[in-house]
């Protein structure tokens, strides 16, 4: 410490000038960098954030009176479910075939496009009241293959 304090003694006044001015200008640059910056940046970007949150807010509060609107209707018998899925599988062609296994049903698709699947999902949701339990799919060239399984006949 005295060796440093002798140092500065042995600089002249401009050099000690030049030195204080030094250190100041890294002082505020740590400063800058450490404690304005980030903060800085946050409040440039919390608009867009919030935009963003608010969107997924009200998706999440669609979806919610959705699930409690499901949840309202009434069970719906085994065999008005199983026609109301026959139905909806009729409209993937030839890429579904449906088979009905007592309360659950099985898609199998060959081929079938992500939408017309997205599709059936939706109808056999609203219509046949079924709930998906378990999915195995793969794409290939032709589009989705694999199966579905959903629950037939229970309260959603």
């Amino acid at each position: 410490m005295n060796a440093l304090r002798e140092r500065w003694a042995a600089l002249a006044a401009r050099e000690r000038l030049l030195v204080v001015a030094a250190a100041l200008l890294i002082a505020v640059a740590l400063v800058w960098l450490v404690g304005v910056q980030p903060a800085w940046r946050t409040l440039r970007s919390a608009p867009m954030e919030q935009a963003k949150l608010e969107v997924q807010w009200q998706t999440m509060q669609r979806l919610a009176v959705e699930a409690r609107t499901l949840r309202a209707t009434p069970p719906l018998a085994p065999a008005l479910a199983a026609q109301a899925l026959q139905g909806a599988t009729t409209r993937l062609g030839a890429s579904g075939k449906l088979m009905l296994q007592g309360d659950r049903a099985v898609l199998t698709l060959t081929g079938a496009q992500g939408s017309d699947i997205a599709q059936w999902l939706a109808e056999a949701r609203r219509g046949a009241r079924a709930r998906p339990l378990e999915t195995r799919l793969t794409y290939g060239d032709e589009g989705y293959n694999g199966t579905i399984v959903v629950a037939v006949g229970s309260r959603p």
